[in-house]
């Protein structure tokens, strides 16, 4: 046996493992990448177009499943596979799915409005007729499911070594900066952008978690300010007060006097939920080393049984 065919094997538990959830849903986005380029007139059903979402409204849903391009459907399948394999662990497949829906639909109908609100300012048709469709939405709220998790962990992206806490922030940069330059990616970045908001009101406010009877996160580290660097924060803290006001609809003051109620509860249970995302990606890891020390451990033997 030869060193390229002890390859697989040292690889197996990184390419295997995907859930049923997530291959099922790795189909569908695939098979609507497939419809769209067989049946060019499916998009405009699919598709999110503003100007015939009120008569078509399905669309706030199913266009979140379609990629227009073959680069999209790469990136958006690879993407669900890995972070789903990493996150229905922890969540469950219920919650994993009612998660993807949540922050699909809430997305689109967040891009929908922008798109109406910027047509009324500068009266370009191209904001109601442009198609826009894509995963990238739930591929940026993954992200910051994994912020809340294992948020210290480093991880390892071409040459840079970055927090998970901070991948999140990063992507919706270089999303805002590429799109200062490059006009294609301008209908990427809302769904960007809001998959990212929109996960983090989710996972702050009101996931459920069943071992505490508690809804939402609402420990510091994952705090809206704790997406922005230091020198930022005295700005996104005002900011974040507003936008809590006009989801949970509280004042500041009562939030207060709930968190004194319950401030262990609150503390243990967001430890507990780090501590177990931890132990999680250690398995993981465990996992692969283990696959690997195997194969090379296999080699030698068939080696010497060759020899004799």
């Amino acid at each position: 046996m030869s060193a390229s065919d002890s390859l697989p094997a040292a690889k197996e538990s990184f390419f295997t493992g995907f859930s049923k959830l997530c291959k099922g849903l790795a189909v569908i986005l695939f098979l609507g990448h497939i419809a769209v380029q067989l049946f060019p007139s499916a998009s405009t059903y699919l598709t999110l177009i503003p100007a015939r979402t009120v008569p078509f409204g399905w669309n706030l849903i199913t266009a979140g499943y379609i990629e227009q391009t073959i680069p999209g459907v790469i990136v958006s399948i690879v993407g669900l596979l890995l972070f789903g394999k990493l996150l229905e662990p922890l969540w469950g497949a219920k919650e994993l799915l009612k998660f993807i829906f949540i922050v699909n639909i809430s997305t689109s109908f967040c891009v929908f409005v922008t798109a109406v609100v910027l047509y009324y300012i500068t009266q370009q048709e191209i904001y109601l007729y442009t198609p826009l469709s894509g995963f990238y939405g739930v591929l940026s709220g993954f992200l910051v499911g994994i912020k809340q998790i294992i948020p210290d962990q480093e991880l390892n992206i071409f040459v840079l070594t970055i927090k998970a806490k901070w991948i999140p922030s990063l992507v919706a940069f270089i999303s805002v900066s590429v799109s200062l330059f490059l006009k294609e990616s301008m209908s990427y970045l809302p769904i960007t952008l809001f998959g990212i908001y929109t996960s983090w009101i989710y996972l702050r406010y009101f996931q459920k978690r069943l071992e505490a009877g508690l809804k939402g996160d609402p420990s510091d580290e994952f705090s809206f300010s704790s997406f922005f660097p230091e020198l930022l924060r005295p700005i996104s803290d005002p900011i974040a007060s507003i936008l809590y006001k006009l989801v949970c609809g509280r004042s500041e003051a009562k939030e207060q006097a709930l968190d004194g109620l319950l401030p262990s509860s609150e503390s243990i249970m967001a430890n507990r939920r780090r501590e177990r995302g931890q132990r999680a990606l250690e398995q993981r890891l465990a996992e692969k080393l283990a696959a690997v020390k195997s194969s090379e451990c296999t080699l030698p033997q068939e080696d010497a049984a060759g020899k004799v």
